[in-house]
């Protein structure tokens, strides 16, 4: 597996990560991500990204359970490395990875991803600072720059705008 995080910002992401307002944003989409189990009636999930397991805890107080989930978060090693499933989903993500890790990440994604993906991804700066000065979202670009970069991964099936950003619904690509 290539590297997709720095030594020094997995360090940032573990101090943020016990801030518990850290890695809420999957917490919005959990109902979006049960819908979309239950119609393709999927029947694992792979939360890249997994933070302290929000979705999971939200997909299950939604009465989904019958869903294996593999979370996987550098910053939470006893997770272990990404696991295949038929969703994968990476929620409030992406605009954290250093850039020059990206197409690290998105190679980790679509390895992963039996059937279909699920992204958010935010546009602009973040509330939170990392320790360091940074905005805590290393990369903000408009869906222009990261459009050509998902497609050459991903077969997009939806595009929705939300405020500050957009998400993505995709499937396998050979």
């Amino acid at each position: 597996m290539n590297q997709t995080i720095s030594d020094n910002y997995l360090e940032l992401q573990k101090k943020l990560h016990k801030n518990p307002n850290y890695g809420v944003a999957s917490i919005g989409f959990a109902s979006s991500v049960k819908k979309i189990i239950e119609e393709a009636k999927l029947s694992s999930i792979s939360d890249y990204g997994a933070g302290k397991k929000n979705l999971q805890k939200t997909l299950n107080n939604l009465g989904l359970n019958n869903c294996q989930y593999y979370p996987y978060d550098p910053a939470f090693p006893e997770y272990g490395p990404p696991k295949e499933a038929d969703l994968v989903c990476c929620i409030d993500v992406l605009e954290h990875i250093e850039e020059i890790f990206l197409d690290n990440v998105l190679n980790d994604l679509k390895k992963i991803t039996k059937k279909l993906g699920f992204f958010t991804i935010h546009t602009g700066p973040a509330v939170k600072i990392l320790e360091d000065g940074r905005n805590a979202h290393l990369i903000q670009k408009p869906p222009s720059w990261w459009l050509p970069k998902m497609c050459s991964k991903f077969e997009i099936k939806h595009l929705q705008e939300i405020p500050n950003g957009f998400i993505l619904l995709t499937k396998f690509k050979e």
